[in-house]
């Protein structure tokens, strides 16, 4: 088996063993520096000391009177041994001029020459030395003993080195317990910081965090759904290019508030709570949108983990299964009561009442057919036109009338590219369905839908022709997509909240609620319209929306179409 290869320390251990070992030169240093410099200092004062005692002894009249006397030795030696205990010095010598030592702390070497220099002493001058006698190397000043501006003797005073690096040692040995416990404390502190990092960091080393880090800017870039990261202050920490193109928001916005980022109130709102959401539907400017969030966990609150999915795409094509399905159980409602039609005619052949049957038969298919042309008429715009004839259907399936308003006039061809056929659905079948389940039930129970263009200041256009006679492009054209109903209309109170997500007077239990409106708001926001809820004539609700439309002259009516106000009237 291959030896196992030790892995790369985590970050935290490198860091410590780094702070350990700066730590212990640091110290090490110190000491040095502080040995060699108390070192210093200790040889300085031994020879302050030196100096001093030497000059105290060649000025004391009692070794002058000595020196005069024919053995100053007698006289001289005791005090010399009495001086280098009371001074504490190594020796104290005390010699005639030429250097013979009248004194010694070893008998045996009085009357010797004095090892050492004392030339500058002979001329009158103290000094200081380290030098190597007969008591080893050793710090000493030598001065003279004037009498009279004469040298009548020599007084040396000395510390041997071997005291001094005695001293300094003894000091070294306090730094270094006091280094010690520097270190370990340094230590101590270190691997506790350490310890933190190493929770912080999971254990990671650099390479693996900075590939983490790596890994984590290609994941937000890559991933097309929107992250957004807040802080306990619910300040954005972080946000993808996803997230930035779904909440539309540009610029640097990290640091920012939620609540400055522009946002609608209700997605703001959900941003902002403290419990979690799950799945929550929100509009932004031109979005339909899933929220979800969830706190970082960690003890105190460290923010939130907010993901976004955008679902227009899904909500449109959720309502036009919608109406799929509407039509499909239309149809199906149709060819129960075709089959019943159809048997009626067969029993009345069966019976020899040929004339009634083709009368029969002929009125049902007249009857269709005429709702069918009278809806193409009012309405030439193919996706408007399909759209009612659908609703028309869905409504009677349950029990309401969907009347086409009189003044409705929509040609082929005069609605421009930039309206797109879906947002038309969007706006128009989500009003229908609205006033559908506003009127179900009542008496009446009614519907009414009006779709024409209207040039801006209220003069009523038929494709490109102005009916009142002015110039409808004086100042641009506007769709108009009326939908009254005969329910309980609108309270006053809810007027500005009926188009926010989430606001239904239907039942809490009735999945779906609350969304139609606020998407017609969206999309009616989005081409720069206006949307209004006003009483109807007779009770119930009225809603309006207007839609600037391009120049009348940018696009040509129907070759076939005529000019003018259709008039229609009747239940479609």
């Amino acid at each position: 088996m291959h030896p196992r290869v030790p892995g790369p320390r985590s970050l935290a251990g490198q860091l410590f063993a780094m702070q350990a070992v700066l730590i212990a030169v640091v110290v090490a240093g110190y000491a040095l520096f502080t040995y060699v410099s108390d070192r210093r200092q200790a040889e300085e004062a031994a020879g302050r000391q030196a100096r001093s005692v030497s000059l105290a002894i060649a000025d004391s009249p009692s070794v002058l009177e000595a020196i005069r006397t024919p053995d100053p030795t007698a006289r001289l030696q005791p005090y010399a041994v009495r001086v280098m205990r009371d001074t504490d010095v190594d020796f104290v010598t005390i010699m005639d001029p030429e250097g013979i030592r009248w004194t010694h702390p070893d008998p045996k070497q009085i009357g010797h020459l004095f090892r050492g220099h004392i030339e500058r002493a002979q001329r009158g001058e103290t000094f200081t030395e380290t030098y190597t006698g007969t008591l080893g190397p050793s710090v000493r000043a030598v001065t003279p003993v004037e009498n009279a501006g004469r040298v009548v003797g020599l007084v040396s005073a000395g510390i041997k080195v071997e005291e001094i690096s005695k001293r300094a040692q003894e000091q070294l040995t306090a730094l270094l317990g006091v280094a010690a416990g520097a270190l370990l404390l340094g230590a101590v502190g270190t691997y506790v910081i350490n310890a933190r990092l190493r929770r912080h960091t999971h254990g990671m080393n650099a390479d693996e965090l900075s590939r983490m880090h790596d890994y984590h800017q290609a994941a937000l870039h890559a991933v097309r759904e929107g992250l957004l990261m807040l802080d306990g202050q619910y300040r954005v920490a972080l946000i993808n290019d996803g997230g930035r193109e779904l909440l539309g928001v540009t610029g640097d916005v990290v640091g920012a508030s939620v609540a400055d980022l522009g946002l609608p109130a209700q997605l703001t709102g959900a941003l902002l709570a403290s419990e979690p959401r799950v799945d929550e539907v929100h509009l932004a400017a031109e979005r339909v949108l899933v929220v979800n969030t969830s706190p970082v966990s960690g003890g105190e609150r460290r923010g939130t983990v907010v993901t976004l999915r955008d679902v227009t795409e899904l909500q449109s094509l959720t309502g036009e299964l919608d109406s799929e399905r509407g039509f499909t159980q239309a149809l199906r409602s149709q060819a129960h009561e075709a089959a019943n039609r159809l048997h009626t005619v067969v029993s009345l052949i069966e019976l020899g009442r040929t004339e009634e049957a083709v009368d029969f038969a002929t009125a049902e298919l007249e009857l269709a057919q005429a709702l069918t042309d009278q809806v193409v008429a009012a309405v030439g715009e193919p996706v408007l036109a399909a759209l009612l004839l659908g609703k028309t259907a869905q409504a009677n399936e349950r029990g309401v009338e969907l009347v086409v308003s009189q003044d409705s006039r929509l040609d082929d061809g005069l609605l421009p590219p930039s309206l797109p056929a879906r947002d038309l659905v969007t706006i128009l079948g989500n009003l229908v369905d609205n006033a559908v389940d506003a009127a179900q039930g009542g008496v009446p129970s009614r519907v009414t839908v009006a779709a024409y263009t209207e040039a801006r200041g209220g003069r009523r256009t038929a494709g490109d022709e102005d009916v009142s006679g002015a110039d409808p492009a004086a100042g641009g054209s506007e769709l108009v997509l009326r939908v009254s109903d005969t329910g309980a209309g609108v309270d006053p109170a809810h007027a500005d909240l009926v188009f926010q997500r989430g606001f239904s007077t239907k039942p809490a239990g009735e999945g779906g609620r609350g969304l139609g409106l606020a998407l017609v708001s969206q999309a009616v926001q989005r081409h720069g319209g206006t949307l209004t809820v006003t009483e109807a004539e007779g009770g119930g609700a009225r809603f309006e929306a207007r839609l600037p439309l391009a120049d009348p002259g940018d696009h040509a009516p129907a070759p076939d179409a005529p000019a003018g106000r259709h008039e229609f009237g009747g239940a479609v």
